[in-house]
């Protein structure tokens, strides 16, 4: 799959000395949904706003669809929506008004139709003669994304989209995200809700401290870093683990009751046989098992603390 964005040794360092982002390198692919995760604080928005022109780099360069952002400005720019975190509306426009005048400053012709489909997806078109004031929290925020979509953008920038909104409205927009998707837009999203990335994106990207710490797909990324652990309900409390069982690198409840393995299958074999039989020589019991693996958010969650 073809890249759409490329960013090259890109860096930016504030007019105080504090640098933001260090010698980040980084290619969207053309029609994928890439979840960029970090703290607060991370360099997500500052990589963003560049990429979308509002903030200049330092070093480094960043081209969209083979444009440099900065020599194709126009072109560049008249490709990208970008959903910001801050509710930045007027308040006393209408829905349909806000949206045909974002669509207007690209320089784009009047298409009351366009707008009304796109206002129909994220079920505002009812809303269109009510002023901007009158909304809910989370109807602004999908009125900001009917503004990024105003000029039929083939790239759009989702910056915590979804802070603040409840879980019903959250699952409705990720569905006009999919349907998006499914029409070949390429979307980079930030979300503070992990569990949206590992459910929404192809690709995940972990940024701290300015340095971009990972790029990986998805399912590959939870393959190679998720742990899997296999917890057993002890049918008698331990008070240490046995010096026969230490090879396996067991951790005992505080309560003495469950013994936690941790494993994984990369190397053919999980060890868990070796495990049993090595506890039924030793005399040990277990009345119940079950087993776990981590999810995104603990393997962001480990990567961001290796970072500090």
């Amino acid at each position: 799959m073809t890249a759409i964005i490329s960013i090259k040794d890109l860096s930016k360092t504030y007019a105080g000395g504090f640098q933001a982002l260090k010698d980040i390198n980084l290619d969207i692919r053309r029609g994928e949904i890439f979840a960029l995760l970090g703290p607060n604080g991370a360099g997500k928005t500052t990589l963003i706003s560049i990429v979308c022109g509002i903030v200049n780099a330092t070093t480094g360069s960043v081209t969209v669809d083979g444009g440099d952002i900065r020599k194709d400005y126009r072109r560049v720019r008249s490709m990208i929506g970008l959903v910001p975190q801050e509710l930045t509306t007027d308040a006393f426009e209408s829905v349909f008004n806000a949206v045909s005048f974002s669509r207007g400053l690209f320089g784009k012709a009047p298409n009351p139709a366009y707008v009304e489909k796109v206002l129909k997806a994220l079920s505002l078109w009812d809303k269109k003669d009510n002023r901007i004031m009158t909304l809910s929290g989370g109807m602004k925020r999908r009125l900001l994304i009917a503004k990024a979509l105003a000029h039929e953008p083939t790239i759009l920038f989702l910056d915590e989209p979804t802070a603040g909104v409840d879980v019903e409205l959250r699952k409705d927009m990720w569905q006009v995200v999919r349907e998006l998707r499914a029409t070949g837009v390429t979307i980079i999203l930030t979300t503070h809700y992990i569990e949206e990335a590992e459910e929404m994106a192809d690709r995940v990207g972990v940024i701290a401290k300015g340095e971009l710490i990972l790029v990986e797909e998805k399912a590959v990324l939870m393959a190679k870093l998720g742990k899997k652990q296999l917890v057993l309900q002890l049918s008698e409390p331990l008070a240490v683990v046995p010096e026969t069982l230490a090879p396996h690198a067991l951790e005992l409840s505080t309560d003495g009751r469950a013994l936690t393995f941790t494993y994984d299958t990369h190397a053919g074999r999980t060890g868990i046989t070796a495990l049993l039989n090595d506890m039924r020589t030793a005399g040990i019991g277990f009345a119940d098992l079950n087993t776990t693996q981590s999810s995104l958010e603990d393997i962001f969650v480990d990567l961001v603390r290796s970072k500090k």
